[in-house]
């Protein structure tokens, strides 16, 4: 089982995650309306996840634990959790992506032991994520917004790749969440 999409964008000062809500198996879909973008560590980061459902929520799990005994550093517990994830004799055999993106930084955590920040603020993984990786890319010099390219970009996705639907989750941090430290929750 599979879930498969999810792009993020942090243009202007501002930060969207948008996921979409398809589960497949195979080439069956099974859910049209799941959930793979998160809100944790009490609203200051927002992830997204694409691969095996249960490997997704595990990781996360583990994410959760590294970022409580690391408060407010989102890299060093990002960092030690690619490492554990590389070197447990069980969570290396976890098939999953992740998207972690707080006020400051967005990253994607994968398998190989990759915490990789994106040169242009631009992210997507699972099956759609290269379409809309180079659909964000062309409107990143447009005056749409962070939330408004990454919506853009997911539906163009959607619209391309069989493995992703339009029953988007947005979650964001606009300047106004910034500056007073709190997070605004959408659904489209």
């Amino acid at each position: 089982m599979a879930s498969n999409y999810d792009t993020t964008i942090r243009k202007d000062g501002e930060v969207f995650v948008v996921g979409d809500g398809q589960v497949s198996f195979g080439d069956m879909r099974l859910k049209p309306n799941a959930k793979k973008v998160r809100v944790i560590d009490s609203g200051r980061v927002i992830t997204g996840f694409a691969g095996a459902t249960a490997d997704c929520l595990t990781l996360m799990e583990r994410l959760e634990t590294r970022l409580e005994q690391r408060p407010g550093q989102l890299m060093r517990a990002c960092v030690e959790m690619a490492k554990g994830w590389r070197t447990d004799k069980y969570l290396r055999h976890l098939s999953a992506m992740l998207v972690v993106v707080d006020k400051d930084v967005s990253l994607t955590l994968t398998g190989n032991g990759d915490v990789v920040e994106p040169h242009d603020g631009v992210i997507g993984i699972g099956s759609g994520g290269p379409y809309a990786v180079a659909a964000a890319r062309a409107l990143m010099d447009t005056d749409l917004s962070a939330k408004e390219v990454a919506v853009k970009a997911m539906t163009i996705a959607a619209d391309m790749c069989v493995y992703t639907n339009h029953e988007f989750v947005i979650e964001g941090f606009t300047k106004e969440d910034i500056e007073q430290g709190s997070k605004g929750e959408e659904k489209k």
